[in-house]
């Protein structure tokens, strides 16, 4: 309740000399506390009156406070939604960016394997005619079957006594008596590659069998025909074939 006017009225008094409490305790003990009470109280009215501007202030900036705080509460509410969508959406890019790396490895797996498949199938092209070459020959070959057997079914049994020239001679009077007969079997016949494969003739040459013509003939038909062979062998390299082959199987020679 203290004024501006009440302090300018006090004033005169104040800058008195003798207005201070030592010099009113000499007078009366009262008089001396309520001097120093006015004293305190106008110095009290101007710290006041510039400590209320600035209280005024103070409450102002603490609403205003207040308000930035609220505001901030808000921003950072959205703030926080915005980042759940944001993970949300930052998970759907990666399982996009995810599916999108597999399907490129996918089709560069794909790729691969179509170019892969394409050479393939470029090589194979060239094969293309061979096959067809070899799948007419098998199926000649099967339908001269039974004619190939029985010529050489006929060299085994009765090939064996005779020369080179007369076993040709009985080739071609047989296949002559097929040809009326009507019985399919391969013009280019080679008995000697159908009776035997490679291997067996470089082991029978080893073992001492000469590689003519004629003596891979006379192997043959000592392996391959069911009645005991007649060897004319004036050279005696049947013999020593002969020996040598069934070296290992306890084979007893007389003298």
């Amino acid at each position: 309740s203290i004024t501006e006017e009440t302090v300018e009225l006090l004033e005169p008094y104040l800058d008195m000399e003798d207005y201070n409490l030592e010099t009113a305790k000499k007078v009366c003990g009262n008089v001396a506390g309520l001097c120093s009470w006015t004293q305190a109280m106008a110095y009290f009215y101007g710290i006041n009156k510039e400590v209320l501007p600035l209280k005024a202030n103070l409450a102002l900036q603490e609403g205003r406070l207040a308000a930035a705080q609220t505001e901030l509460n808000s921003a950072q509410i959205q703030l926080d939604e915005k980042q759940m969508e944001l993970d949300e959406v930052q998970a759907m890019y990666d399982a996009a960016m995810k599916e999108k790396q597999a399907l490129v490895d996918d089709a560069e797996a794909c790729r691969r394997k179509m170019n892969n498949a394409t050479a393939l199938i470029e090589g194979l092209g060239g094969e293309k005619l061979r096959w067809t070459a070899s799948s007419k020959n098998f199926q000649n070959q099967i339908t001269n079957l039974v004619g190939n057997v029985l010529l050489a079914t006929g060299f085994l049994s009765y090939s064996g006594p005779f020369n080179q020239e007369y076993r040709n001679l009985l080739l071609l009077l047989w296949k002559k008596e097929m040809d009326n007969k009507k019985i399919p079997y391969s013009n280019n016949l080679n008995l000697t590659g159908m009776l035997v494969d490679n291997a067996t003739v470089g082991e029978w040459n080893l073992q001492g069998l000469p590689n003519d013509d004629l003596s891979i003939q006379n192997g043959i038909i000592v392996t391959k025909a069911s009645r005991y062979p007649l060897l004319i062998d004036p050279q005696g390299q049947g013999k020593i074939w002969i020996k040598n082959k069934e070296r290992n199987d306890g084979l007893q020679v007389n003298s």
